[in-house]
């Protein structure tokens, strides 16, 4: 049998040498606001203020800490708290609670709206009367406040050279469609002393320095039309079909005219290739993986179609794909017909080259490395360009090998048109049917009708 120690079971417990710390977390809500930071306890009382001095005090603080998630004021107010025993911040903004974690070490929560938050809002006027507001120049101080945020924020937003580039752009697109108006008056009128020439020069640049550099067709010279083509054999054949051209003859005055206006388009072609450079220099700082993925052209269309870069960056590959076909879209959300394949970054080699039944394949595959570059742009990214271009190629490649010929389409049935029946056919009918001719009066047929 068993025996049991008793000096292994306790006779008494000293309830006394156990020592019990009670502690409290102490807890505060900071609320910003355009009147300065006001804190909170956990009986949602104000306990600590750092007012604004003025709208100007205000708008630097709060646009810092928009910038940056602290503000001298906040910092002060953090520090305050922080000798009074506070350990337990709430913030209503989450930039502002991991600043704050970071630079003072405190623990930090985000709650939108927090309890004090709602006390503030819902006594603006206690908290002004704190602040040293009077209840008359409250909403003027809120206005001066407002209004200067607003103008910031739009001067912020237009220093943004995304939006340059998407203005550029779209600058570009205007001459050319203004030129191109432009040119073909002036090989119209230059045409009724010449219209051979139209059809020799197809280059529109070349034409025009023609014109302002020869004038009229009999001063052609072999020499110096050969300096503006280029071509020896086009040039011969400039000045041959000069010299036997059935145009008529133009007056000096006349000619001068002509030669203004092709002068005019000279400097438009100048300033066009100007913009385009200037675009090409702004997507390499802007937009660097975009534009060596679909050149600097395509890129700053889709940015000016997207709105801005970031615009651009939050927008799945899918929407990118279709990006300027908008309208063949809702048409087919609208009908049911077939959705379009591409939008406007159909204008990329890689897909107005491919046969037609690869092109869906390869926008998709465009869109998805075009989304990826531009989010490693507008969020400051390094350069991958050079990876994406190498995945891009290889997958193009595996596309045009695996879908080298077109898919099968199942035929389509064949159904035979119905016979339709005008009113002497149906008569005629009736009376094969009978073997007689019948009379159809509205006595036979009662009330139907034909």
């Amino acid at each position: 049998m068993s025996t049991i120690s008793m000096a292994k079971i306790p006779t008494f417990i000293n309830v006394h040498a156990i020592k019990w710390k009670w502690c409290r977390v102490l807890r505060c809500y900071i609320v910003e606001s355009y009147m300065g930071f006001f804190a909170y306890n956990d009986d949602l009382k104000l306990i600590k203020w750092r007012p604004f001095p003025s709208p100007e005090e205000a708008v630097d603080q709060l646009s810092v800490l928009e910038r940056t998630g602290s503000s001298s004021d906040l910092e002060i107010l953090i520090h305050d708290l922080k000798e009074m025993g506070f350990d337990e911040f709430v913030f209503e903004d989450e930039q502002e609670g991991k600043v704050a974690k970071a630079k003072h070490g405190i623990s930090s929560s985000v709650t939108y709206p927090s309890d004090g938050g709602r006390v503030f809002r819902a006594s603006i006027a206690n908290a002004a009367a704190a602040a040293g507001i009077k209840p008359k120049a409250k909403d003027k101080f809120m206005k001066e406040v407002a209004e200067a945020l607003a103008r910031l924020k739009v001067k912020s937003a237009s220093e943004k050279r995304d939006r340059l580039v998407a203005q550029a752009v779209s600058a570009l697109d205007e001459l050319d469609k203004n030129v191109n108006i432009s040119t073909s008056r002036v090989r119209e009128w230059y045409g009724l002393h010449f219209p051979e020439l139209d059809a020799l020069v197809p280059d529109h640049k070349q034409y025009m320095n023609i014109v302002v550099q020869l004038g009229d067709r009999s001063g052609f010279d072999l020499g110096r039309v050969e300096a503006i083509v280029q071509s020896e054999n086009k040039s011969k054949a400039i000045v041959e079909m000069a010299q036997k051209s059935m145009g008529a003859s133009i007056s000096p005055n006349d000619m001068e005219k002509i030669i203004s206006l092709a002068s005019v388009n000279l400097k438009v072609y100048d300033e066009r290739d100007a913009i385009e450079k200037y675009i090409d220099d702004t997507m390499k700082e802007v937009a660097p993986n975009v534009r060596e993925i679909v050149g600097a052209s395509l890129g700053a269309r889709l940015i000016a179609l997207a709105g801005s870069l970031e615009n651009l960056a939050k927008k799945p590959a899918s929407t990118i794909q279709v990006l300027g076909a908008e309208k063949a879209l809702f048409r087919s959300l609208k009908t049911g017909a077939r959705p379009p394949k591409h939008g406007i970054i159909f204008q990329h080699q890689y897909l107005h080259s491919a046969e037609r039944w690869q092109r869906g394949k390869i926008a998709r595959a465009l869109a998805g490395k075009l989304s990826i570059a531009a989010r490693v742009d507008a969020f400051g990214g390094q350069d991958v360009s050079s990876k994406l271009k190498e995945s891009l190629e290889k997958r193009v490649a595996e596309i045009k090998k695996k879908y080298s010929k077109p898919p099968i389409r199942p035929q389509r049935r064949e159904f035979q048109q119905r016979q339709k029946f005008g009113r002497g056919d149906r008569f005629n009918r009736d009376r094969d049917r009978w073997g007689k001719k019948q009379r159809f009066d509205k006595k036979w047929r009662g009330n139907k009708r034909w």
